[in-house]
C-alpha cells in the first residue's frame, strides 16, 4: 500500500492535489492518504494579550477543521481511503516534512500555490522548501 500525505490549505491548487491522488487510485494503485493542514505560526504576537493569542489559535483550529472536512469530502468522492487527518502549527514547509517523516509516508502531494501570502506568488516558497527537505518524492500539482 502506498501512503501519501496530501497537504491542504483550502486553495484550488490543494484541491487539484487531492484530485491527482484520486486519479492514482482510479489507476488501480492501493493508496492510503492522510490529509494535513498546517496553520502558519504568526510572525509576531507582539503586545497581544494571552486571551487574544488563545482566540487566534482557536480560530486557526476552526479553520483547519473546515479545510480538512472539505478536503476529506473531495478525497472520498475521488475514491480515496483516508487515514486520520493530521494538523500542525508552525513553519508550513517544515511541518509538512516533519509529519511526512513521523507518519512514514511514501510520498507527499501538494499544490504549487496555496493560500500563503507573498511567498506563494512564485514557486520557490513552501513547495520549493518541501522539495529540498523531503526524504520522499513530492508530487506537485499545478
Amino acid at each position: 500500500m502506498l501512503k501519501i500525505l496530501i497537504a491542504v490549505d483550502g486553495s484550488e491548487h490543494a484541491d487539484r492535489a487531492v484530485d491527482a491522488v484520486g486519479a492514482m487510485v482510479r489507476s488501480s494503485l492501493d493508496v492510503e492518504a492522510t490529509l494535513l493542514c498546517v496553520s502558519p505560526e504568526p510572525l509576531l504576537y507582539g503586545g497581544y494579550t494571552l486571551a487574544t493569542i488563545e482566540k487566534i489559535e482557536e480560530d486557526q483550529k476552526k479553520q483547519q477543521t473546515v479545510i480538512l472536512a472539505k478536503a476529506a469530502e473531495r478525497a472520498r468522492a475521488q475514491g480515496l481511503k483516508l487515514a486520520e487527518p493530521a494538523r500542525a502549527h508552525g513553519v508550513i514547509a517544515n511541518e509538512i516534512v516533519r509529519i511526512a517523516k513521523d507518519l512514514q509516508v511514501d510520498q507527499i502531494a501538494m499544490g504549487t500555490r496555496g493560500m500563503g501570502a507573498v511567498g506563494s506568488v512564485v514557486l520557490g516558497s513552501v513547495a520549493q522548501r518541501v522539495i529540498h527537505q523531503s526524504p520522499v518524492p513530492v508530487l506537485l500539482v499545478k
